[in-house]
């Protein structure tokens, strides 16, 4: 496939070194190289890579860049948490740590601009890269703007490279600005996925069977999960359960049949844990032996931990307590100065179960976050991020939506863990959960 990278400008070799590493992206790959244009001449300003998560823009600019050896400075968003070491990065990758040492303690746009145009000129174009741009939207205004037009300030070739995962309509600020070029990775097919996965075959079993026990992997995990780096970390961790009828001698390879009997009900119990990454392969292998000594096969979902946020434990605890103890002990075990009152007072006739018997009961969204307040540690501000997280313990299935989407007014939710899960969550934080259950008063 390396004639899809043909450029006049760049060795062949190293296009179909290039090629080969970049399987199913050869196109895409393809159309950057024509909007790099030939290394001496001037590139546009800037380019906008968009995809969803794991479709290859990362990869095909690095290896671009690597086997073409294009000079460039790859940034993460994520990690440059102020200008300033943005700024230091480009200077000490293009210029050294002398150059960008000159920068002062705060340095503005207007500082690295002076620094970058004192030194010599490119002779080829210079490329700086910048994964996780999304990120350039909370940054001072004049940034993202700015390095849309950087070729033009520092009066040099460089091109400005930005890669995210949302369109270019979200980042395009209210008082206009430079409009770089589009080039949008689309999601890998299923038979691309098949393809690219196939490549990581095990060196003690033939291409074949590997290839065979992909399309398995596939036909189970790929109504949910099109993310190539989480199919492959499912392929390395479900690949040994796979191959245990062969390593045992029970089956030859060409017995295919047995061998999808064997890991179906194996990968179908894994799907509850798809994203989670609750434990890893050895811990996974460990664990599916005791499982086995014990006669018991017992899914993923079955473990007790599970790592969230800090403020996502506190508030799936203040669910489980909104959930399970009756609106009116609130009272009881949230405010200061209630006085002294027994349990004989609150109950009822009609009550001869326990709330954990009759299940979850539902609960309005300001009850959660009243009790959310009360029994987290510090203050607490109402920031979106904390609504956040509730949608993300909803999305886990940790939490349920018990009302319609369209009343956004009050929304209800049910606590879905059970009280060994919330107990061992409790002791991660320190909290005993146990004192402010009502049933267990």
């Amino acid at each position: 496939m390396a004639g899809l990278l043909e450029h006049s400008g760049y060795d062949e070799e190293r296009l179909k070194r290039a090629a080969e590493q970049l399987p199913c992206r050869e196109v895409q790959a393809g159309m950057l190289l024509s909007l790099m244009g030939e290394p001496h001449q001037y590139c546009y300003p800037s380019i906008f890579i968009y995809g969803h998560r794991a479709s290859g823009k990362s990869h095909v600019i690095n290896v671009l860049m690597k086997e073409l050896e294009l000079p460039h400075a790859t940034l993460s968003c994520v990690e440059c948490v102020s200008v300033a070491l943005l700024f230091e990065q480009v200077l000490r990758s293009f210029f050294g740590c002398d150059v960008a040492s000159l920068l002062p303690r705060s340095p503005s746009l207007t500082d690295f601009v002076r620094i970058y145009r004192q030194q010599s000129p490119a002779r080829q174009t210079r490329y700086i890269v910048m994964e996780k741009a999304e990120l350039l939207r909370d940054a001072d205004a004049n940034l993202l703007p700015a390095l849309l037009r950087l070729q033009e300030l520092v009066e040099d070739n460089v091109t400005v490279i930005l890669l995210s995962e949302i369109v270019w309509d979200t980042f395009r600020p209210n008082t206009g600005c430079f409009e770089p070029l589009l080039l949008h990775f689309p999601d890998y097919s299923k038979v691309e996925l098949q393809q690219i996965l196939s490549q990581d075959r095990h060196p003690s079993y033939s291409a074949e069977l590997y290839s065979f026990y992909v399309s398995i992997l596939l036909g189970v995990f790929y109504s949910v999960c099109r993310d190539l780096r989480e199919l492959r970390h499912l392929a390395a961790l479900n690949f040994s359960k796979f191959c245990e009828p062969l390593a045992e001698g029970k089956v030859k390879e060409t017995d295919t049949h047995k061998l999808w009997k064997n890991i179906e009900p194996h990968l179908k119990k894994a799907m509850q844990t798809v994203y989670l990454r609750e434990v890893s392969s050895l811990q996974w292998e460990q664990m599916q032996q005791m499982e086995e000594e014990t006669g018991a096969l017992k899914g993923l979902s079955a473990h007790t931990h599970v790592e969230l946020p800090f403020y996502s434990k506190f508030l799936l605890i203040a669910a489980y307590l909104a959930s399970y103890n009756p609106a009116r002990t609130d009272k009881r075990f949230f405010l200061k100065h209630h006085g002294k009152i027994k349990k004989t007072n609150f109950l009822k006739k009609n009550e001869k179960t326990t709330n954990h018997l009759l299940g979850p009961k539902p609960f309005p969204l300001d009850r959660l976050l009243a009790i959310f307040y009360s029994v987290v540690d510090g203050r607490v501000a109402p920031t979106a991020s904390i609504f956040s997280q509730i949608s993300s313990l909803v999305t886990l299935q940790l939490l349920a939506q018990v009302s319609h989407d369209d009343q956004l007014d009050s929304p209800k939710y049910k606590c879905a863990v059970s009280l060994e899960f919330i107990c061992n969550i409790s002791r991660t934080v320190n909290f005993d959960i146990m004192k402010y259950l009502y049933d267990f008063l």
